[in-house]
């Protein structure tokens, strides 16, 4: 089991691609296709959702709530780093790209949404600082009720706007409690904890998969009307994130090299599956679902080569640092 969960995080990004295709497919095809598309959306996003946040309370270790209280200030720090930039970069690119409608609607969700588990598999990779990046996790999301509804209400029009408690319960049923429930299931389980944390962290990457795919099948005919700029924004968007997080981490919060990677990495990676379930669930034009379905992609790729150079950069001055006593 602790091989396929290692073959499913590492691939994750080619699922994702081919979970996308063949419900690009479906959702392109009259008939049986299409129903099992909207079946699919009106059966299983939420409990999908549900499933992923119960699986990633689960998967957090019960020294990482400590941890969030011992290092509370770097935690709200980089958290609130997390809240005051994406957002703002989201509405920017709206801005200077023009984006009206429910792509407008999408991309904000984009940045208001917490960040997603990947960051903290990505942060193992690049030798980052993982019980940072889990504790920055835990927080954006169990905070993640109070704040994004406010954040909707400030950036999203009037003619758009959601209802701000309709937002707060939705997250509060789909994401903050599901996620307790799982830590407190995990925390009264005592053996035999290893091969279930790795069949549980299949299971939530499989949700994930399976959220991006029906979103995708679901604006399968308004996915081929978009343009690069939409694609450019999001990436701006993304790399806006890694570079606050970066300066931020060593600018205002002063942390260590390897806590500065969790923090970029954790800013620039969103939730994809919670933004995509919000924007099908509280907006009527499903079109909102496809900036936040189509930001999983672009985090994914991004965030995995920054991650392999940040590894192969440590490994080679490793490497410089081993051989220096030997050159004396």
């Amino acid at each position: 089991m602790q091989r396929i969960r290692s073959f499913v995080e590492q691939t994750l990004l080619v699922w994702l691609i081919l979970a996308s295709v063949v419900f690009f497919q479906l959702g392109s095809s009259e008939g049986q296709g299409r129903e099992l598309i909207s079946w699919a959306k009106q059966n299983t996003m939420q409990a999908a959702v549900m499933l992923a946040m119960f699986c990633i309370g689960f998967l957090l270790p019960p020294e990482e709530f400590r941890e969030v209280l011992r290092r509370w200030k770097s935690v709200l720090g980089g958290t609130f780093t997390q809240y005051m930039t994406m957002p703002l970069l989201a509405w920017l690119i709206t801005v200077l790209f023009q984006f009206e409608g429910a792509l407008r609607v999408g991309i904000i969700l984009v940045g208001c949404v917490p960040g997603a588990m990947a960051s903290n598999i990505l942060t193992l990779t690049a030798r980052g600082n993982v019980s940072y990046s889990i504790c920055l996790t835990t927080a954006a999301t169990l905070l993640s009720p109070f704040v994004i509804p406010v954040l909707l209400l400030m950036l999203v029009g009037d003619s758009q706007r959601p209802d701000p408690w309709l937002v707060f319960e939705n997250l509060v049923n789909t994401v903050a409690l599901p996620v307790l429930v799982g830590f407190a299931v995990k925390s009264s389980w005592r053996s035999g904890l290893k091969k279930v944390d790795d069949l549980v962290a299949v299971i939530a990457n499989v949700a994930i998969v399976w959220i991006i795919g029906v979103a995708v099948g679901e604006n399968a005919e308004r996915l081929g009307a978009l343009t690069l700029w939409l694609g450019a924004g999001l990436l701006l968007i993304n790399l806006g994130g890694y570079v606050a997080g970066w300066y931020s981490g060593g600018l205002l919060l002063r942390l260590d090299t390897p806590s500065r990677r969790a923090l970029t990495l954790e800013i620039g990676m969103q939730n994809a599956g919670v933004g995509t379930m919000q924007a099908l669930s509280l907006f009527p034009d499903p079109l909102a679902a496809v900036p936040t379905a189509t930001y999983t992609f672009g985090c994914m790729l991004t965030g995995t080569l920054l991650a392999n150079y940040w590894n192969r950069s440590s490994v080679q001055a490793e490497s410089e640092s081993a051989a220096l006593p030997a050159q004396e």
